[in-house]
């Protein structure tokens, strides 16, 4: 197949990534009609889990390799983590979506970003670079203007404060199972999906809730399956031929996509104070776009930089940052089209463009499974 049509299709699975997760909000908001809020994330995450089971499974008839490492016994108390705060987040994203509109919950998904940074910087010591701190700054005041309600005056939107705290649970669950890094994203989002789901279902018969019609179960299911699932399998299918930040890049439209779903299919009619956030979040995702492609630097000997990677959790992909070390001795750029270990150019100051995009690989935990 020739490069630009590898790439076209690359192109358009980040792009069905990035709308088959944008559909999570509004389709939520309305199954919701006919289901408990605890109930509709048990399903959503069994039918993510069992869809990913399915396409494991065909992998292995297929013979497809697996380059990735399976889960082990010494992996057990990260695992058990991710598998609790799979459990709290979708129930308080349902009992937000349940409140709030689906297109307040779809832009405030990116609040995640805000708390898996800071988590990272304050526990793990990550640094974070000063175009990073502006989206940070821009998507918090985008959320706090979300969180407020200003029909019959200004109050708090609770449903917009259960999103937040459901981002919360995965912006911890993102650094807990960033020590899985390495491990396959299928098993990690099979062994979520099948786990959470049964811990919120436990949740929910322990409370009473009612066993939703057949109907609602198997539309909630797909639904979790498609968002989830195939979302993240037509995202790692994209990263293979664009690199981690070109695809973060496509996939930065998810929230964006959910607002313009909320309106077509919900009929939603936001108040100004959400155009307001919309404004200022779509400058952070520029920003965060930004951040994770346009990687220019100085090397000297041994200095240590950043480029970026994509990480699954809670059936939603966030691309981060991490560390390594050049050994050269001169300055230059990088830039998309070329091997960033193996290139030509003087060490006169010469501007060689390249790209960190080829340097990927999987990481099965960060950006909702």
């Amino acid at each position: 197949m020739p490069l630009t049509s590898k790439k076209n299709t690359a192109i358009l699975f980040a792009i069905l990534a990035a709308a088959f997760y944008a559909l999570s909000a509004p389709a939520s908001k309305y199954i919701l009609a006919t289901t408990t809020p605890t109930m509709m994330a048990a399903f959503l995450y069994l039918g993510a889990g069992s869809g990913m089971l399915l396409i494991t499974l065909g992998h292995r008839i297929t013979h497809t390799p697996n380059p990735a490492d399976r889960l082990t016994r010494a992996d057990l108390p990260y695992t058990i983590a991710m598998i609790v705060l799979d459990i709290a987040a979708p129930i308080l994203l349902m009992l937000g979506i349940a409140r709030t509109t689906a297109a307040n919950a779809s832009l405030l998904n990116n609040f995640e970003i805000v708390a898996t940074s800071l988590i990272a910087l304050v526990v793990f010591k990550e640094i974070i670079s000063p175009r990073l701190w502006v989206a940070i700054g821009l998507v918090t005041a985008a959320s706090i203007i979300l969180s407020l309600d200003i029909t019959g005056g200004f109050h708090l939107d609770y449903g917009s404060l259960l999103v937040l705290g459901a981002c919360v649970c995965w912006g911890i669950e993102n650094n807990c199972t960033n020590r899985l890094a390495t491990k396959s994203s299928e098993q990690i989002v099979m062994v979520k999906g099948i786990f959470s789901g049964l811990g919120s279902l436990t949740v929910a018969l322990i409370i009473a809730n009612p066993i939703p019609p057949i109907a609602t179960i198997l539309a909630t299911m797909i639904l979790g399956f498609v968002a989830y699932g195939l979302s993240i399998n037509f995202y790692i299918l994209a990263q293979k031929d664009l690199g981690a930040a070109k695809t973060s890049g496509y996939y930065a439209i998810a929230p964006f996509l959910g607002v313009l779903f909320s309106m077509v299919l919900l009929r939603e009619l936001p108040a100004w104070n959400f155009w307001l956030a919309l404004a200022i979040m779509a400058a952070a995702t520029y920003l965060m776009i930004k951040d994770s492609i346009g990687l220019q630097h100085t090397h000297e000997h041994g200095h240590t930089h950043t480029h970026p990677h994509s990480h699954i959790s809670g059936g939603r992909i966030i691309t981060h940052n991490h560390e390594h070390t050049h050994h050269h001795v001169h300055a230059h750029t990088h830039a998309a089209g070329t091997d960033p270990n193996s290139h030509d150019h003087d060490h006169e100051f010469l501007h060689a463009e390249h790209s960190h995009d080829d340097h990927t690989h999987e990481h099965p935990e960060l950006l909702g499974l």
